[in-house]
């Protein structure tokens, strides 16, 4: 029969404190191991998603700024079309003015009812046909200036479209 003896508990208590110390520490180091390893993956995935967010403010910034330079290109374009505009209606109605002036001297000088029938025919008629050949020029015009006012814009709708419409990178 075994007989415990003081001795052998010692022996038998050092043994399993020894072991349950060596428990203890192993599950320390691996429960270490674990938080380290799960900060590691948090910090990456802050960093990722701050990376993102950082991306889609810059981008959010550079597309407003194309817009304002997109909206002050299409101003200018307006600008200078009506500026244009404007210079053809000034002249077509001093041609207008200066043919009225004309027609009426020669009214004035006119020998016959005749001639003066005559002269004021043609007039209305080289007339109308003026301003129908002058009002469909400014409609040409008013298209040309019109589509080059609003291709700017046309193409920073279709750029913001486009960025914002890309999925999120994962």
């Amino acid at each position: 029969m075994n007989q415990f003896t003081p001795k052998s508990l010692e022996t038998v208590a050092a043994q399993a404190k020894e072991q349950y110390e060596g428990l203890v520490k192993a599950g320390q180091e691996q429960t270490v191991k674990q938080f380290e390893q799960t900060a590691t993956a948090a910090k990456e995935q802050f960093e990722k998603t701050a990376a993102q967010l950082l991306k889609s403010y810059e981008d959010l910034q550079a597309t407003g700024k194309a817009n304002v330079e997109a909206l002050i290109a299409s101003s200018t374009i307006a600008a200078k079309g009506a500026e244009d505009l404007g210079r053809e209606v000034v002249a077509y109605g001093q041609s207008a003015l200066d043919k009225s002036i004309t027609t009426g001297k020669a009214l004035l000088a006119a020998k016959t009812l005749q001639e003066v029938v005559e002269l004021q025919n043609d007039f209305l008629k080289s007339s109308f046909d003026a301003m129908l050949a002058e009002t469909s020029r400014l409609q040409e015009l008013t298209s040309k200036v019109t589509n080059e006012a609003l291709a700017p814009l046309n193409a920073r709708v279709t750029a913001t479209v486009e960025t914002f419409s890309k999925p999120i990178a994962a």
